[in-house]
């Protein structure tokens, strides 16, 4: 009876060449979730780190130019071709906002701003992208329109809480990170941008050419190297940048865009309980009901598109 059985089963066909491709897409989807949704939560507490002993924009800089270029190296090794003339506009104008503003606003902030905090107020970011997509004739709907409401009561409520402190640099600051960074992701779908993995490395290699820019007139200047912030800006540089950022592209092109930015609702918790744990970072009820009223507000738009 057993030899019976296995011959059954011997004699039943390998799985179809077709059905190959679709779980290896599956296993990168995965994958590049746990990427959005883990990495990129902990980078909040990883650029605290870093800034010990860099500065922003020169942090930046370096971190977004160096993984550029290793994707730059990647993609034509695997066959892509290099950007055309009007792709590197595309790239320089997208890169400033995402990373110049995006990005090195943030840790502007964060010299003021508890990691956690940030990454709350930076989780709006959606919520924008609906204000600027209506530019381009997509009009955000009621629905839309409450969760852009209930993501500025949590901001308003962070300030309330004086989770936002009481600089003012450092207010503007976390404010317009995430409206840049939306601006960034919309513009980036009506403009000529490279293809696949290029378009990743085109846009960090540019944004981190502004950071440097701004960092030079800024007259930043470096303090004494620790260990921790060399450790951090080697774990920004590998995962934060390239490795999280790819997969955010990877997402965008192979999934709806309500998963791709589904890590918003992940990366605030991730980044509040890494600073608790991590950093002694102190965790109110303002920062859990703002979270909760962040994801809620983050909640409404995706589920609307």
């Amino acid at each position: 009876m057993t030899d019976a059985r296995d011959a059954i089963a011997g004699s039943e066909p390998p799985p179809s060449p077709s059905a190959r491709p679709a779980a290896a897409l599956r296993t990168k989807i995965a994958l590049s979730i746990v990427a959005v949704y883990v990495i990129w939560g902990s980078t909040y507490l990883g650029l605290r780190f870093a800034l010990e002993s860099f500065p922003p924009f020169l942090l930046g800089g370096i971190r977004y130019s160096l993984a550029g270029l290793l994707a730059y190296v990647l993609a034509r090794r695997s066959g892509l071709r290099s950007p055309t003339a009007r792709e590197w506009r595309a790239s320089l104008l997208t890169g400033f906002l995402l990373f110049a503003l995006g990005n090195g606003l943030v840790g502007v902030a964060e010299h003021w701003i508890d990691s956690g905090v940030a990454s709350v107020v930076v989780a709006t970011a959606p919520l924008w992208a609906v204000l600027f997509a209506s530019l381009f004739g997509d009009r955000p709907s009621r629905t839309e329109m409450i969760g852009l409401a209930l993501g500025l009561c949590g901001v308003v409520l962070l300030q309330r809480g004086d989770a936002l402190g009481g600089s003012m640099i450092g207010i503007v600051a976390i404010v317009v990170a995430p409206m840049a960074w939306s601006r960034g992701a919309v513009l980036g779908a009506h403009v000529s941008l490279p293809q696949g993995a290029m378009a990743s490395a085109s846009q960090m290699i540019t944004g981190g050419a502004w950071m440097l820019a701004i960092s030079f007139v800024r007259g930043e200047q470096m303090k004494p190297l620790t260990a921790s912030a060399l450790i951090a800006f080697a774990y920004l540089v590998v995962f934060g940048s390239f490795v999280a950022f790819s997969a955010f592209q990877f997402l965008l092109r192979h999934t709806r865009p309500a998963l791709a930015n589904s890590g918003a609702f992940v990366n605030p918790i991730v980044a509040l309980v890494l600073g608790a744990l991590i950093a002694g970072e102190v965790l109110t009820i303002y920062h859990l009901f703002a979270c909760m009223l962040t994801g809620l507000a983050v909640f409404a738009v995706l589920k609307k598109r």
